[in-house]
């Protein structure tokens, strides 16, 4: 199991970097803003399309993590009541059905950053499509972190 471990160690760590630095640039930008826009009367047009890419990485790459930490919703209270054995089952079906979501989201972003990329971002003239690359990244790493809880509950279940 360690074949798919190590890597995913890596790119929970890559993206843990991206995320929380994505958030820490978010929050500066945000109050340079503010600054400029009330202190100065000179607000900045580059501030809201920066930070919208910058709450897309956030929002994705945080759910991805939250997926390889096993901390994405979910209904314990039912789970709970179910004997060791269906709770196998609902963690499965669960995971199952996290890599069926991540394989959606990839290819209707996929689809639409192929449609985008020629278009530009107004203001930054960065593609479109890179809107759309973000969620594709993390859909890979959610069906990787999810395949590797998969597999941990076969091993389990093994022993």
């Amino acid at each position: 199991m360690s074949f798919l471990k190590r890597p995913n160690d890596f790119l929970f760590r890559v993206l843990t970097v991206v995320a929380s630095t994505s958030l820490a640039v978010l929050c500066l930008l945000v109050i340079y803003s503010v600054v400029m826009r009330y202190v100065f009367s000179d607000a900045p047009d580059f501030v809201e399309p920066i930070a919208l890419l910058l709450v897309i990485v956030i929002a994705m790459f945080g759910a991805a993590l939250k997926v390889r930490e096993g901390g994405h919703i979910g209904l314990d209270s039912l789970v709970k009541k179910l004997s060791p054995k269906g709770q196998v089952i609902a963690a499965g079906i669960q995971h199952l059905c996290l890599m069926t979501f991540a394989v959606m989201v990839f290819i209707g972003c996929l689809d639409m950053a192929k449609t985008t990329m020629e278009d530009r971002i107004p203001i930054l003239g960065l593609p479109e499509g890179l809107r759309y690359c973000i969620p594709v990244v993390a859909s890979v790493c959610i069906a990787m972190f999810s395949f590797e809880h998969l597999l941990a509950l076969f091993v389990k279940k093994q022993k």
